[in-house]
C-alpha cells in the first residue's frame, strides 16, 4: 500500500475509475512552474493543488494501484525543441487507456480501445507537433513502466523525485516512426496548428 495520508487515501479512494481519475487531474491547475522546475510526489501534488504531466501521470497510477490495478506508466519521447510527455495507463478488457494531464487541447486522455501499448503511443502521434511550424516530434515510446520497481517512499516523498524522472528519461524508447518512412511524414496543417495552440489553464 503506498505510504500517504489518511486524508489522501480517502481523496484517493474515491477515483475508482480512469474517468473519475481524469477529471480530477483536469480540475487541477497547471503546475507552470513558475518558481522552479518541479517533479512533485502524489503526495505534494494533493498539497499544492497542481501539477505538470510526470506529476498527473505518476498521482493517476497511484489511484489506480489503490484500486488494484498495476501503477503503470508510459513516457513519450519527443526530438529536440519540444517536450516529452508522460502518461498514466490502464486496461478494460483487455484493451489499453490513458491518463493525461496536459495544458493542452490534445496530448488527452484515451479510452481503452487500444489493442497494444504501442497502438495506444502512436494514437499520440498525429497531435505532437509544433505549432509554429507544424513539424511532429515524437521519435518513440518507452514500454509499459510499472511505479512499483521505484518502492513506495516516493508516494509522499518531499523532495523532487528526479531519480525517477532522470530514469524515465534515460530509459529505452522504441522508435516511433520507421527510419525509411522519415521523409515521408508531413507537417500539421495550419488549422490543426491553430486548434492546438489553445490551452486550458492560461
Amino acid at each position: 500500500m503506498p505510504p500517504l495520508t489518511k486524508d489522501n487515501l480517502k481523496i484517493l479512494a474515491r477515483l475508482n475509475t480512469p474517468h473519475k481519475i481524469q477529471d480530477f487531474l483536469d480540475a487541477f491547475p497547471q503546475n507552470h512552474e513558475k518558481n522552479g522546475v518541479t517533479c512533485m510526489s502524489p503526495a505534494r501534488v494533493l498539497k499544492e493543488k497542481k501539477a505538470h504531466c510526470i506529476e498527473g501521470a505518476m498521482l493517476a497510477a497511484v489511484a489506480l494501484w489503490l484500486q488494484g490495478e498495476k501503477p503503470l506508466i508510459m513516457s513519450l519521447k519527443v526530438s529536440k525543441g519540444d517536450d516529452d510527455h508522460i502518461v498514466a495507463l490502464y486496461k478494460k478488457n483487455g484493451y489499453w487507456g490513458a491518463i493525461s494531464k496536459t495544458n493542452h487541447a490534445v496530448l488527452r486522455y484515451r479510452d481503452p480501445v487500444y489493442l497494444t501499448p504501442r497502438e495506444l503511443a502512436l494514437s499520440y502521434f498525429h497531435e505532437y507537433f509544433l505549432t509554429k511550424n507544424g513539424k511532429k516530434t515524437m521519435v518513440g515510446y518507452s514500454r509499459p513502466i510499472n511505479l512499483k520497481r521505484f518502492g513506495t517512499k516516493w508516494v509522499s516523498a518531499e523532495d523532487d523525485l528526479w531519480d525517477i524522472g532522470n530514469a524515465i528519461f534515460n530509459m529505452h524508447h522504441i522508435p516511433a516512426v520507421p527510419e525509411k518512412n522519415r521523409k515521408h511524414i508531413r507537417s500539421a496543417h495550419p488549422v490543426e496548428r491553430t486548434a492546438a495552440s489553445i490551452k486550458e489553464w492560461k
